[in-house]
């Protein structure tokens, strides 16, 4: 992708123009994410408190006992939205689900074992581990460029 910067003082306001052969994921995602408003903060709730969270610090995001949490390296805040309203919410190229019940920050991935048949071992920041579900490996080894 080409990128062109052009200052001109008569334009109060930055305009983007896209110019392209076709429409394809990479300019829809483009088109998303310049048009997005700019993202309500993320809370979530400890011990009876809110606490501000901020997307670069989110390890994982999953479901356990009927509610959704994310993991920090201040522990771990459950979160007011569903899974799949975080999943529609984070950075797609930061964030990624692997299970049913789980996404994590591929930034904060330390590494992936592929040595296991049909499943990804994924180690994570702080020491975590956390396993890729069947239904979700093609994907990850898509993202992964594997």
């Amino acid at each position: 992708m080409q990128v062109e910067v052009r200052l001109d003082p008569a334009h109060a306001e930055p305009k983007v123009i896209i110019l392209t052969a076709g429409m394809t994921d990479e300019v829809t995602a483009l088109v998303n994410q310049l048009t997005q408003e700019a993202p309500a903060m993320l809370s979530g709730i400890r011990d009876d408190k809110l606490i501000l969270l901020d997307e670069k610090e989110i390890i994982r995001i999953y479901a356990a006992e009927d509610k959704v949490f994310a993991t920090t390296s201040r522990g771990d805040f459950a979160l007011r939205q569903r899974l799949y309203e975080m999943e529609e919410r984070l950075d797609k190229r930061s964030f990624v689900r692997i299970s049913n019940g789980e996404i994590i920050n591929l930034k904060k991935a330390r590494g992936f074992d592929l040595k296991m048949t049909g499943t990804i071992c994924v180690s994570l920041e702080g020491g975590l581990v956390t396993y890729v579900s069947r239904r979700y490996v093609n994907r990850i080894k898509q993202v992964l460029g594997v």
